[in-house]
């Protein structure tokens, strides 16, 4: 960290985690003793957060928890792994060994796709975890620095029609992601049996700084006109401006991001601020200089109000980006004209520019596994044995089947139908929904989302079709707690888990994901959502204008008022219920 005072520090008892992450060791901790440990599945004190910074989360599963716990047995420990694959680019040869991997040695047998651009496993025990690693790395796959305070999987643009401009953005994404790393050694040296480094000096972490950041960062690289990666849920977004095809540079955008605390109205979502447009060869020196003043400027006082969105509201937009232009030595020039028409996947086949086919296949929830009449992991594994192409895992969850020669595709084409990957009939509002994963693995779930999700949609398909909305759909996401995974906060209709079979209902963004929802209703059961929106969608069916999305109708139809700058009204009082129906 830069050892210039600055005003725009925050003074006060520095959080538990800034002393964990400086007494580290630059993140080594007693983490290769815990592993010794045959007495308890899991991780004690310190290492319990610093596995984040290797990728991994603890966990157990909350469905048996009460149970083992009469048996006086302590909760089932497990971790969940998420991989760092920049772009979501992965080989059929890699495919297949997290596929084994998955199957042979996970609690649960799937492979979960994320909004994050990537896969997860999920009930990986103890006694494996150094061997996942290893299996990771022999396939050129790791898992640095994709949980913790730092920055995490790099998403890009899931664009395989123009494949020579995504190849570019692509190849940025991996440059950005490599440049951000943490340079410490521990990820080797613990799972990878690596030769420890000794030195006389500390190690030291150029950009991230030797307390890395204050709290979790994430970057995308963005191609319009698909907002496929909300970048306004992203501390840092480089959007493409191309010209004839080829990429010139970024409009840089920075301080978006979804996650709050219930009861807490110092937290808030927010939109990412347009800094203005640099040059390709601007992009890492930009890249590193919002970091490091992010890292320098950032609150280390108190953890929840501690992202670059918050930094941004208390330093003010105009000195954080007069900082990056100091510390990267470049002038922000104005942004270049672009246009966000769709945030969702192109499902089907589609043919890219170079006469290669690349087929889009639904995966609800993003869970590949095995179901009676659906063998969607089987499926991808028979495909991965024969595919010559890569395969690429979308922000919303599901997976592209990308580089098909036209020779090929009728082969492709049987073997997913086979094995239901292209099923006869997916209604638009299945493919405009999304959830996290929730209960009953993730600690910080209140509600459930993933298993709610597949009914719930249900449900919707018949309240649209009962206002003879068929056709249409809303952007739909359901998340089991505040923290944004599920990105509910940029969704037309977003449920927000409350407790167990409650949430908190948010109406009012629109399907280009540039404007945040507002709450309409609090803490609520999943009969009172549905009844609900069969009130609204019948307004909406009745009111709306041509071609009218449901966001833009209940805003216009003053239903909730709209979210325009959300660190000083996206607490507003909302609209009431009674006056929501009279209006």
């Amino acid at each position: 960290m830069s050892n210039e005072k600055s005003p725009f520090i925050v003074e006060g008892k520095l959080a538990d985690n800034e002393r964990l992450k400086r007494e580290s060791n630059n993140l080594r901790g007693t983490i290769t003793t815990d592993l010794k440990d045959d007495l308890t599945g899991g991780f004690t004190a310190d290492n319990f957060q610093l596995i984040r910074f290797h990728g991994m989360y603890q966990q157990d599963d909350r469905d048996i928890r009460a149970e083992r716990a009469k048996q006086k047995l302590e909760p089932l420990h497990n971790v969940m792994l998420r991989a760092r694959l920049p772009g979501g680019v992965i080989t059929p040869d890699q495919w297949l060994a997290i596929d084994k991997f998955a199957a042979d040695h996970t609690m649960y047998g799937s492979i979960r796709l994320t909004t994050r651009q990537t896969f997860q496993f999920h009930g990986v025990l103890k006694p494996k975890i150094k061997s996942m690693h290893q299996m990771l790395n022999k396939v050129g796959i790791d898992s640095i620095a994709t949980a913790g305070d730092v920055n995490r999987n790099v998403l890009c643009t899931s664009n395989p029609v123009e494949s020579e401009l995504h190849l570019q953005a692509f190849e940025w994404a991996k440059k950005i992601s490599e440049h951000l790393l943490p340079k410490t050694r521990a990820y080797a040296e613990i799972w990878l049996d690596g030769e420890k480094v000794e030195t006389t000096e500390k190690p030291v972490e150029p950009i991230l700084g030797d307390n890395y950041l204050p709290r979790k960062f994430k970057t995308t690289v963005v191609i319009p006109p698909q907002n496929d990666v909300d970048v306004h849920a992203n501390d840092l977004n480089f959007v493409a401006i191309a010209e004839n095809g080829q990429l010139i540079g970024f409009n840089v955008l920075v301080g978006g991001g979804l996650a709050m605390t219930h009861g807490d109205k110092s937290t808030y979502p927010r939109k990412a601020s347009d800094f203005g447009f640099i040059p390709l060869e601007n992009t890492l020196d930009v890249a590193a200089a919002v970091v490091t003043t992010q890292r320098d400027w950032g609150n280390r006082v108190n953890r929840k109000n501690a992202k670059t969105k918050y930094t941004l509201e208390r330093v003010g937009v105009d000195n954080f980006k007069a900082e990056v232009e100091k510390r990267a030595g470049v002038t922000f020039q104005d942004s270049r004209a672009y246009e966000f028409t769709g945030r969702g996947d192109r499902f089907g086949w589609v043919e890219g520019i170079d006469g290669k086919y690349h087929l889009t296949v639904f995966i609800e929830n993003g869970r590949i596994l095995d179901y009676p009449g659906k063998t969607l992991k089987t499926g991808c594994a028979e495909i991965a044995k024969i595919h010559k192409g890569d395969f690429r895992l979308t922000a919303n969850q599901n997976l592209i089947i990308a580089g098909v020669a036209p020779q090929d595709k009728d082969k492709i084409e049987a073997l997913a139908r086979e094995h239901g990957l292209i099923a006869p009939s997916i209604s638009n509002q299945r493919l405009d929904s999304m959830a996290c994963v929730a209960l009953p693995t993730c600690p910080l779930a209140m509600a459930e989302a993933e298993r709610y999700l597949p009914d719930a949609v249900t449900e919707l398909e018949g309240l649209l079709a009962k206002h003879g909305l068929e056709e249409d759909s809303v952007i739909f996401r359901v998340t089991g707690c505040p923290n944004g995974c599920g990105r509910a906060m940029l969704s037309e209709v977003g449920l927000v888990g409350k407790g167990p079979g409650k949430y908190n209902l948010h109406l009012g963004g629109n399907r280009e994901g540039t404007r945040i929802p507002r709450m309409y209703r609090e803490n609520i059961s999943e009969q009172e959502i549905m009844a609900e929106l069969d009130s609204l969608f019948g307004q909406w069916a009745k009111d709306r204008e041509a071609g009218e999305a449901f966001g833009d109708y209940v805003v216009r139809a003053g239903v909730v008022k709209p979210v325009v700058d959300s660190a000083r009204d996206f607490y507003d009082e909302i609209y009431s219920h009674k006056a929501a129906t009279t209006n």
